[in-house]
């Protein structure tokens, strides 16, 4: 931790670099005309590309992923009748999988900072992208760049914050954030992003270990949230411009299911305690996209939030 506290100082006092011209570069991306403070861009320590993404994902089917084990968490995803899920232990070391389901792009997405995991559809303004880690981050979490325009986009904004696509907006993907032995139990006939990634990396091993039960976090936040643990996991819902948190120790205190209006719409959220996850569904009964992440992650992007509390509900 002390080696880790000495190179962030070092990094915050790098933060830029200014050409002669004014611009300003960060990482080597332009930021000058970024839609967030500039002083708020953090270098988190990596060159770009330094966490290398996965560009051509291999995948294994269920019985043949021994690499598992039944505890592990995963995000899975459920599309154009494909079924595929994404060891977090993989995700830890590469935040990004570019991949399709069937012909459509779908950026896979996970920052470990901010415990989110997220997917959206890779097509902007009709042209498909590739993503890649910038080594930035803004609140903590991380900043995407698209490899044909070189934006900067913010997961949890799902936007992007300069360059070409500045105010560009990623359609989110729902996804579910669990864990192996609930997901395989669900679907027996998924695919597995395999540990063959040809980087060498020790999936077996997290460079954050101890990160999600600590109190501290590595970098600053604009908005510090109060009233739970920072790394409490809560279940973020964005509807019509509206947005609620479900913190899963108040979910905890209830059978599991809650019908809710949020913003105009019915929706029903479901807390499975023993695995330790959470979904909202429409009264279609079809997943909603939704933001599975610690709580101090979601205040600072959306300190607005409602907070559900199991009381308001006696």
């Amino acid at each position: 931790m002390n080696f880790r506290i000495v190179w962030i100082g070092f990094c915050l006092l790098f933060t830029s670099v200014q050409s002669s011209a004014g611009s300003i570069y960060k990482n080597g991306f332009d930021v000058t005309d970024a839609t967030i403070e500039v002083s708020e861009i953090l270098p988190g320590g990596p060159p770009r590309d330094g966490i290398p993404s996965i560009d051509e994902p291999q995948f294994v089917p269920a019985k043949q992923a021994d690499f598992l084990k039944p505890q592990d968490r995963i995000l899975g995803v459920v599309r154009n009748g494909v079924v595929k899920a994404y060891p977090i232990n993989i995700l830890n070391w590469h935040e990004i999988v570019n991949d399709r389901f069937r012909q459509e792009p779908i950026v896979i997405t996970f920052c470990p900072l901010c415990g989110t995991g997220m997917a959206f559809e890779a097509t902007v303004r009709g042209e498909p992208l590739k993503f890649g880690v910038s080594g930035l981050l803004y609140n903590s979490d991380v900043l995407l760049y698209d490899r044909a325009s070189e934006s900067l986009w913010s997961q949890i904004m799902k936007q992007s914050i300069s360059g070409k696509y500045q105010g560009d907006r990623l359609r989110h993907v729902p996804l579910q954030h669990t864990n192996w032995a609930d997901w395989s139990d669900r679907y027996p006939d998924t695919l597995v992003l395999s540990d063959e990634t040809g980087f060498s990396r020790d999936y077996k091993r997290s460079p954050y270990r101890g990160y999600d039960k600590s109190r501290d976090l590595y970098f600053p936040v604009e908005f510090r949230a109060k009233g739970y643990h920072p790394k409490e996991r809560v279940l973020g819902l964005e509807v019509n411009g509206a947005y609620k948190a479900y913190p899963f120790v108040e979910l905890s205190k209830t059978d599991g299911s809650i019908e809710e209006s949020l913003a105009g719409q019915q929706l029903t959220v479901k807390y499975d305690m023993q695995n330790q996850t959470a979904n909202a569904y429409d009264l279609s009964g079809d997943l909603l996209p939704s933001t599975t992440a610690f709580w101090f992650a979601w205040y600072a992007f959306h300190p607005q939030t409602e907070i559900f509390r199991a009381t308001d509900r006696k």
